[in-house]
């Protein structure tokens, strides 16, 4: 593994951004603040980050307290049960927030700085990345209303005074971008009595922190520089879209909320050079990709939003090429400086946004229903025009793409293919616990906490799960092994690094061909089947072996059985 060296520390840079963003209200002595900060932060990093990344890198993405044991802190369960079960497939463990929270299963974060105490410590954080390189969640566009940060400014605190967005309730917001059906501004009541309307992007319990704030820009550095000292090599930007406001505008992708990026990004680079900075924007392809910025000055990844319904919508319409003509046109990302995070599943539904522009509405409302009809939830986002519109699907990625009443084996294969493919793609595919696990929709978990997201966000005690994998011939143990194997040959084939080449074409409206060709010459061409029928096609494919089934074609014709994923590669 190639490590990054450090050179010395350069402000220039990060000076010249704050310059841009603050003028002349971020003084000499914030200055000093910030850079005693990196200083030391930088003095205390010892360990070498990887340079870039390869094909064996591959991401679990998980809560903390994913796995319970009695007796046992939950992060102390998680570790046990990554090392018996997950720790040969993933490079990486994306933690989702594991720090104190009131809601939102994590992202109304209370307490920046602390672990949860049912997950255990920092202590317990430091022992699982000697398993697997960390990724933190960085919740940087808003806090929990219950907060000391949030309580200090109720009860009008020096140093707090503008943390927090008020706002006149008169005020015209209706160009606002909004991602939930829910009220912009709520009331809080300060302690002198006087009542003040509170920007709330996402809930009354997530107030969303002031960055056109000095004070709140190093109150958040010092969270970041915390992560980086406690071994966060992937920083994922939670919401980051919505974090500056101008009233007047949409308030998402703002020309300052870029520059907040690049200086993150800036200041990572300064104290831990490796380090990779991941922007989550569930927005449509082009908003999406602006977050790369140059190539050379902004986050290294953005999330692939449109992959997962693109696929969903292959299998579902048995059609790839709406997925194939989207693929053709991926030509943003800069080998060696930028690349995509690749994903089917993740704690949050499947977005539509990044679907607008690439297929007809129609065709995503009629997605929306055959969905709904198998048992998924919907979440709905008000329009400035006063309209809704679907916005996330709400289901297990297992569930997705089949009918309840399908077998466990045609619901593998389309789970296979899906998963094959999110291992084709250029970048680094992440796969979300409960895919690895095989999970089907959590109903009792909707029904018991209330909220549509619970369908995919069930926790289990490790004996149940261990149990679950011992046995052959179930969904779970099925799925583990199906999808391990695939994860193995991915990360033994120079081919998915990646940067490699990469060349996408339909054969017919249910054969996607993917070609990847390494920087070495090294080959493999990947086919799939997006329909229930076989698919025989001319296709000249002796002297390849087929790695997924170990077969080696004997004729000029190949023959995919119903879902059925081949990667040929030359033997």
């Amino acid at each position: 593994m190639d490590e990054i060296t450090m050179p010395a520390i350069n402000m220039d840079v990060i000076r010249n951004l704050i310059t841009q963003i603050y003028g002349d209200a971020f003084k000499s002595s914030h200055f000093k603040v910030l850079e005693k900060g990196i200083s030391q932060t930088r003095s205390e990093i010892t360990t070498p980050r990887k340079k870039g990344w390869d094909e064996t890198d591959v991401v679990l993405i998980t809560y903390a307290d994913q796995f319970s044991a009695p007796g046992e802190k939950r992060l102390a369960t998680l570790q046990r049960f990554f090392e018996a079960w997950l720790k040969p497939l993933f490079s990486h463990i994306h933690l989702l927030p594991f720090y104190p929270w009131s809601s939102d299963d994590g992202f109304s974060v209370v307490d920046y700085h602390r672990v949860d105490p049912q997950c255990g410590d920092w202590c317990d954080i430091a022992w699982l990345n000697r398993d697997a390189r960390l990724m933190f969640d960085f919740v940087c566009n808003h806090i929990s209303a219950k907060s000391d940060w949030f309580s200090n400014y109720l009860a009008q605190q020096p140093g707090f005074e503008d943390f927090f967005i008020a706002m006149d309730p008169a005020t015209d917001l209706s160009a606002v971008t909004r991602p939930r059906a829910l009220p912009l501004l709520t009331p809080f009541t300060l302690k002198n009595g006087e009542v003040r309307h509170l920007w709330t992007t996402f809930s009354e319990d997530q107030i969303d922190l002031n960055f056109a704030s000095p004070a709140v820009l190093l109150a958040m550095v010092e969270v970041l520089l915390h992560y980086l000292r406690e071994g966060a090599q992937y920083v994922r930007l939670d919401a980051v879209g919505f974090m500056w406001k101008t009233a007047g505008t949409s308030c998402i992708h703002l020309e300052k909320t870029h520059l907040l990026v690049k200086l993150f990004r800036a200041i990572a680079d300064a104290v831990a050079p490796g380090t990779v900075i991941i922007t989550e924007t569930n927005v449509p392809h082009k908003d999406n990709i602006a977050y790369l910025g140059n190539g050379h000055d902004e986050a290294q990844m953005v999330y692939q939003f449109p992959l997962p319904p693109l696929v969903l919508h292959a299998i579902h319409t048995r059609n790839a090429r709406a997925l194939c003509q989207w693929a053709q046109g991926l030509c943003d990302a800069r080998a060696g400086e930028t690349t995509w995070f690749n994903f089917l599943a993740s704690h949050d539904g499947i977005g539509l946004n990044p679907l607008r522009g690439i297929l007809p509405e129609a065709e995503i409302l009629s997605l929306v229903d055959a969905l709904q009809a198998e048992g998924a939830r919907v979440n709905w986002k008000n329009n400035p025009d006063g309209s809704r519109s679907p916005y996330e699907i709400n289901v297990t990625y297992m569930d997705a793409l089949s009918a309840r009443s399908d077998s466990d084996a045609e619901r593998l294969a389309r789970f296979l293919l899906a998963h094959a493919l999110l291992l084709t793609f250029p970048g680094v595919p992440a796969i979300y616990i409960q895919s690895i696990l095989g999970s089907r929709n959590d109903e009792e978990g909707v029904a018991r906490l209330g909220y549509n997201r619970a369908i995919n966000r069930q926790k289990y005690t490790e004996t149940e799960m261990t149990d679950a994998l011992q046995r052959a011939g179930n969904l779970r143990h099925d799925t583990w092994k199906r999808l391990g194997e695939l994860i193995t040959l991915r990360r033994q084939h120079a081919a998915f690094h990646p940067d490699s080449d990469f060349a996408a074409r339909c054969i017919n409206n249910s054969v996607l061909e993917i070609i990847r060709t390494a920087q070495s010459g090294a080959q493999i061409t990947a086919l799939f089947n997006f329909s229930e029928v076989s698919q025989r096609i001319s296709y000249d494919a002796r002297g390849q072996r087929e790695l997924i089934s170990g077969v080696t074609p004997a004729n000029g014709t190949l023959t995919l059985a119903p879902w059925q994923a081949m990667w040929l590669s030359k033997a």
